[in-house]
């Protein structure tokens, strides 16, 4: 397939030192033949992970600033997507939605795809109070992908995944109350496999499954390089089946030379021929 050219606005967390929000984001998206329009929500000097960490928080108005720059600009009708994660508070999170909704109008045909980082399994919910409602309320009815990992789809939805079914049923409330392609990641129920890990994509009443090995190592930005491997690939196919397997491919490969290399950061630079020419190939089948 032909690529085509694509635009997209990423509004994201930014760090010095590893891959995390738009660090783990950008550089992929770039690799893959688009035009990033950055804009960054933090500056640190490297992901709170390590329990230590200079930089500061932008407010809302300077996200606001920087987008009608770029309206000023008359590039928002050749813009096809916007890239959403973490919420440093549901001020910021309101100028991300309006941002969404600006482009959406200069180009109905953009798509705002919203990870909507809440929390996980393991240590819960780690946002600010306020923003999970944010994003349940406000954001995810005026998006058109979602991207939450097991635990948010959970929260989200008030809805327990155990198996498969429950799942498709959580997804398909989700897709109720407005996104209408989701991807569930670090998907486990009962039927997983102790050394797999499952996603979960779904649109237009079609779902799809694909299992990976699941890696030994726990890494932070992996979840905003899917998502930004996940948008991209919707925008060129048109569909969530290859989608999926395109993302999942690719971010295997990435974890898997993170783990070789034995490294905290996710290696996006020393191992990006997996962006492009993954190593290993995941089918995802219909479900």
């Amino acid at each position: 397939m032909a690529r085509v050219s694509l635009n997209i606005l990423s509004i994201q967390s930014w760090v010095a030192y590893g891959h995390v929000g738009n660090a783990s984001a950008i550089f992929p998206l770039q690799r893959l033949g688009a035009e990033v329009w950055g804009v960054h929500t933090v500056q640190f000097s490297n992901h709170t992970g390590y329990g230590a960490w200079r930089g500061q928080v932008f407010g809302a108005d300077l996200i606001r600033e920087c987008v009608t720059g770029i309206e000023e600009r008359g590039v928002l009708p050749r813009c096809d997507a916007v890239l959403s994660g973490y919420l440093g508070s549901a001020e910021i999170g309101a100028a991300v939605r309006d941002a969404a909704l600006k482009v959406k109008a200069a180009n109905p045909k953009a798509l705002w795809c919203c990870d909507p980082v809440i929390g996980d399994t393991v240590p819960g919910v780690f946002v600010r109070p306020g923003i999970p409602e944010f994003l349940r309320d406000q954001a995810l009815p005026a998006a058109d992908i979602a991207t939450p990992n097991q635990f948010e789809l959970e929260w989200l939805t008030g809805q327990a995944i155990t198996s498969l079914d429950t799942a498709k049923a959580a997804i398909t409330a989700l897709q109720a109350k407005g996104p209408r392609i989701v991807l569930l990641t670090s998907l486990r129920t009962e039927a997983t496999g102790e050394d797999e890990i499952e996603l979960l994509a779904a649109e237009g009443g079609g779902f799809w499954r694909l299992r990976t090995p699941m890696l030994p190592l726990s890494v932070n930005g992996a979840g905003d390089a899917i998502a930004a491997l996940f948008l991209f690939h919707r925008l060129q196919s048109g569909a969530a089946a290859p989608a999926l397997e395109a993302a999942a491919s690719s971010i295997f490969g990435l974890l898997s030379q993170t783990l070789a290399a034995g490294a905290r950061e996710l290696q996006v630079v020393a191992a990006q021929a997996e962006i492009t020419a993954p190593t290993r190939r995941f089918r995802a089948e219909a479900c």
